[in-house]
Order: C-alpha cells, then sequence, then structure tokens
C-alpha cells in the first residue's frame, strides 16, 4: 500500500513538473517541449494586399454548376478605391468595406481590449498585422462576391430612442446578376441580421450559390496567458455530428473531418471568451468547409443553393451574424447548439448547472467574486460527509504516526517486515491509509468542471470583487491572493498527517510550492476559488479533529 501511494505521489508530481515546464516554455517564447500547442506562436499574416491567390476587385471567379468550398473566392478585400463605412449602436462600433460590404472590424464598448484596459475589445480586424473578416457573395458564375465594388446606403449610427439601424450595400448588375446585402442591428445586440437579395437583371434564369465565410490568420490572441490554454480557430455544428472543434494544424495538414452537408447548424470562429457565427435557418440546405485561404489564413464557411432566378425577378436569402461575447443564455436562445461557443471540455454536463448555480447566486449577490465565494460554500456543504468521512481517516492516521514512526525506526533494517508489521498496525487500528484519498478523488471532476466555469465564463472579464482586484478574469496585479493561496495550502498539508517515508513527506510540501508558481499567473477568479476552498476544508478538518480527540498539530516540512 505504501508502494502504491508513493507510486501515485510521484505520477502526480512528475505530471505537474511536465506541464510547468510546458507553460514556462511556451511563456518565454520558446515551444512547448512535450504537448505543442498548435497555434500558439505568433505566425506574420500575409498582407491583405498581396496574399498569394487573391484576385482583385475586377478578377473573374471560377464558373461551374456545382459549388464547391475551392471556388469561393479567397482572402480579404484589396481595392484601393474601396471605402471604409464606420457605424455604431450601444454595445458594437463596425467597420464595412464597401468592396463586397464586408464586415473588417468589430469593437465592442463594453469589454476592454486584454492588454490595454482603456481600449475597448476589437474581435474582427483587418490591418497589416491582422486578418479576422466576415465575407459573402455568389458563387456558381462570374457574379457579385465579397470582391464586388458595392454603394452604401443607410445610417450610421444608433440614435436615441432608436432601435434598430439598417445598413444597406448595393452592387452593379454582373453577368446580369446584381446582389444587395442588408445588415440590421439592434440595440443591445450583438446579432447582425444579414439578408441577400439577387436580382435577375438579365435576359436569362440564373441559379447562383451564396457563401457566408469567416476568414482568420492562425495567431492566437493577443494577451492569452501561456500557463494555460484555450481553444482558437473554427467550429462547426450540425444535428447529426454536434459540435465539432477544427484545429488550425488539421486544416494545414488537410485532416479536418467535418459534416459537410446539412440542413441546420453553423459555422463558426471561436476563441477564449468571444465567438463569430454564421446562421442560416433551419431546413436550409447547405454545404459546410474548412480550408486554408493562404499562408497563416484559413476560411470557415457555408454554401447554399439560390433558387433559380427568372429575368426581372429577384430571391432573398435571410442569415444572421453573431460576433461577440460567449453569453452562455444569449447563445442558448440564439440558435440550437450555440451554447457549445462557450467551451467546457470533457465536464460539460457537470459545468453547465455549475454555471447556471453560480448565475444564480449573482442574481441575488449582484458581485461575481462572492458568488464564486457562495458557491464553493455550497458545494462544501454539498459533499461535507464525504469530507467528513476523508477527514476521519485522516485524523486517525495523524494519532497512530507516532506508532509507525517507532516502527519505522525499529525495523529500518528489514523493509519486509517493516510493511508486514504497518499493515498489522493498520488492522488493529481499523485505519484504511487510503480513506482520505477516495472520498476526495469522488469530489475531483466536480471541482475541475468549476475551475472551466470559472476560466470560459466572459461574465467575469472587468468585473471586480474587493478593494485591488478589478478584474476577476485578469491575474492579481500584487499578487497578494497566489501569495495567500500558497500559505493555505501549506497550512492544510501541516494539519495532513505526516508521511511514513521520508520522501512522501518531502513531496507532500514540495508540490503545493510548484503549483503556487502557476497561480501567479491564474485569473484571480480561479485563485479566489481555490483559497475558499482551502479555507473551508481547512476549517473542517480543524473542527474534525477536534472532535475526535486528536489536538491540532502541525507536521512541519524536515529536509535534510
Amino acid at each position: 500500500m505504501n508502494d502504491i501511494r508513493r507510486t501515485i505521489l510521484w505520477v502526480i508530481f512528475g505530471f505537474s513538473m511536465v506541464l510547468l515546464w510546458d507553460a514556462w516554455q511556451v511563456h518565454n517564447g520558446q515551444k512547448a517541449t512535450f504537448f505543442p500547442r498548435p497555434g500558439a506562436a505568433q505566425v506574420a499574416v500575409a498582407p491583405a494586399s498581396t496574399a498569394s491567390g487573391v484576385p482583385t476587385a475586377s478578377a473573374p471567379v471560377a464558373t461551374t454548376a456545382a459549388a464547391t468550398p475551392g471556388q469561393v473566392p479567397a482572402g480579404p478585400a484589396t481595392a484601393a478605391t474601396s471605402e471604409q463605412i464606420e457605424v455604431s449602436t450601444d454595445v458594437l462600433k463596425l467597420r464595412f468595406d464597401t468592396e463586397g460590404g464586408t464586415l473588417t472590424r468589430t469593437e465592442f464598448t463594453k469589454h476592454n481590449d486584454m492588454v490595454d484596459a482603456k481600449k475597448p475589445f476589437v474581435l474582427l480586424d483587418q490591418s497589416p498585422a491582422r486578418v479576422y473578416t466576415a465575407q459573402t457573395g455568389l458563387i456558381g458564375g462570374n457574379f457579385p462576391t465579397h470582391k464586388s465594388a458595392m454603394r452604401f446606403a443607410g445610417e450610421k449610427s444608433l440614435k436615441d430612442g432608436q432601435n434598430e439601424l439598417t445598413l444597406r450595400f448595393e452592387s452593379d448588375a454582373q453577368n446580369g446578376v446584381k446582389l444587395v446585402k442588408t445588415y440590421t442591428l439592434h440595440r443591445g445586440s450583438y446579432v447582425i441580421g444579414v439578408k441577400h437579395e439577387v436580382v435577375n437583371t438579365g435576359t436569362a434564369a440564373v441559379s447562383p450559390q451564396l457563401y457566408l465565410q469567416l476568414v482568420r490568420d492562425g495567431n492566437k490572441p493577443a494577451g492569452e496567458s501561456s500557463f494555460y490554454s484555450t481553444f482558437t480557430g473554427p467550429a462547426i455544428y450540425t444535428d447529426a455530428k454536434k459540435y465539432h472543434k477544427v484545429e488550425f494544424s488539421d486544416i494545414e495538414k488537410n485532416k479536418a473531418e467535418i459534416d459537410k452537408t446539412s440542413p441546420n447548424g453553423y459555422v463558426a470562429m471561436v476563441q477564449h471568451y468571444f465567438a463569430s457565427a454564421w446562421l442560416l435557418g433551419e431546413g436550409i440546405n447547405r454545404e459546410n468547409f474548412v480550408r486554408k485561404v493562404d499562408n497563416n489564413l484559413y476560411a470557415v464557411g457555408m454554401i447554399t443553393p439560390v433558387a433559380d432566378v427568372a429575368p426581372g425577378q429577384s430571391k432573398t436569402v435571410s442569415s444572421q451574424l453573431f460576433v461577440g461575447p460567449q453569453e452562455e443564455k444569449v447563445l442558448e436562445a440564439l440558435a440550437p447548439g450555440l451554447d457549445l461557443l462557450k467551451d467546457y471540455g470533457w465536464l460539460a454536463m457537470l459545468s453547465k448547472p455549475l454555471y447556471w448555480l453560480l448565475d444564480k447566486l449573482f442574481g441575488f449577490i449582484q458581485n461575481w467574486g462572492w458568488s464564486i465565494v457562495a458557491l464553493v460554500l455550497l458545494l462544501k456543504i454539498a459533499f461535507y460527509w464525504l469530507n467528513a468521512k476523508a477527514y476521519s481517516s485522516m485524523a486517525k492516521m495523524k494519532a497512530i504516526n507516532p506508532k509507525i514512526m517507532e516502527m519505522r525506526e525499529r525495523l529500518k533494517g528489514d523493509p519486509q517486515k517493516m510493511q508486514q508489521e504497518m499493515m498489522k498496525i493498520y488492522r488493529e487500528e481499523k485505519v484504511n491509509p487510503m480513506g482520505g484519498c477516495f472520498p476526495i478523488m469522488i469530489q475531483i471532476p466536480v471541482f475541475i468542471a468549476l475551475y472551466w466555469v470559472l476560466l470560459s465564463t466572459v461574465e467575469m472579464r472587468n468585473a471586480p470583487w474587493v478593494g485591488w482586484i478589478h478584474d476577476l478574469s485578469a491575474p492579481d496585479p500584487f499578487f497578494i491572493l497566489p501569495i495567500v493561496m500558497t500559505l493555505t495550502t501549506l497550512l492544510q498539508t501541516a494539519l495532513n498527517p505526516a508521511p511514513p517515508d521520508p520522501m512522501q513527506a518531502k513531496m507532500m510540501w514540495i508540490m503545493p510550492l510548484v503549483f503556487s508558481v502557476m497561480f501567479f499567473f491564474f485569473p484571480a477568479g480561479l485563485v479566489l476559488y481555490w483559497i475558499t476552498n482551502n479555507v473551508l476544508s481547512i476549517a473542517q478538518q480543524w473542527i474534525i479533529n477536534t472532535r475526535m480527540g486528536v489536538p491540532p498539530q502541525f507536521n512541519l516540512p524536515k529536509f535534510k
């Protein structure tokens, strides 16, 4: 039994050191040694004006009857004569390009930048350093695309008392087809209604296909921590295959596996806290695709057929573009499966009810920091009897520890007899040396799920707690919480019975110090959750030890 415990401790410690080393390598701008993270390194983006394979506004588009992703025009807009249209609502500041009526920049007025808190957060952007745009157009003939010149009409700002803002981009007729894009913005909303009207001005019927795509570079968002990893890249959802993330590296290797055809779902680009997504109505057939556009430039999108348009007639396809924070309740109400953009990992079944409870607590307390404290308190109450059993076992171990230490000293020259004598003491005292581990192991998935809830909840961004903590999603600027977390962890270790094996005893003190290094770079909300859990565990452990007649005793480290 002693060997098993020693092995478990060494495995945990070794894996922790591997993760810490990888995090340190990435933090210093180098590649992770053991677990490389795709897309973590910042790669130069091909300038929009020089990206290879990007046709100019006047270049023809391939014409075939059957649409394929390869036919969708590549790259961002490039025309030197295009005009930038600035539009604003109460929550969004947008920039459109009259070349193609493309959305090229989104600023969120209620969310600050990760690096410079004085600036608004920018998601979509088209600049020499970044490319992330929402493009649409027609294929299946020489028709208007996101590279075609368009004329703008509409108001540029949402006025007081106005709840809706409409923008219109209209192309010239191209091969007898004119495309009209109408964007509808709403007060307080990150959802943009997008209507595409295909007008046949020619003398023959046409059957174009409409493409909707998001084009993005493969770089990680600026300001992300190197000490924990979140997903950045395309995602596709269909009722058949559900939510599926696609790594940029899989697109590079042409190994991306997606549901290519579907009458439902959405395509999206995801990153920590924020996302963009194209949505078509249920029952509208579409072809989903992911592809490499250029060096470090990728696209995810969908193609849907437009019914035959007779001469002098028009057909309209309505869609929605979501560009905003991953607020779970908003995503759930918008479309089936859209809430999965908020990534809880493999413990989503536990994370979702935990978020629901956290949100309910916030509705009552109106402070996310105190809501975290309240949630951990409720979890400790729910697991009280499991913890009581674990701490009772630890208290018994502490009570017999002097006897075991005396026996180890007496039989240190005979390891086999020492093991037999130790098992005899355990049987006589009715103590299970693993009794303190199993109840705690049962709770581990719950607390891992809570970790992902706190890590992925955008409401924590810029949310204050008390005093110096002005943003629960950012590290403590003065490192006060990590220091308190380290001290509480060491206190909890001191209250536990010292392992008989000197090496194990040293490990039990080294591991908290190793983990503490990482917590100095973790969001304050996560550290607060860990401190609260530690303090409540110490209090319960102290009470149980007192009830069992085991006086408080601190097992201090003995390093020789």
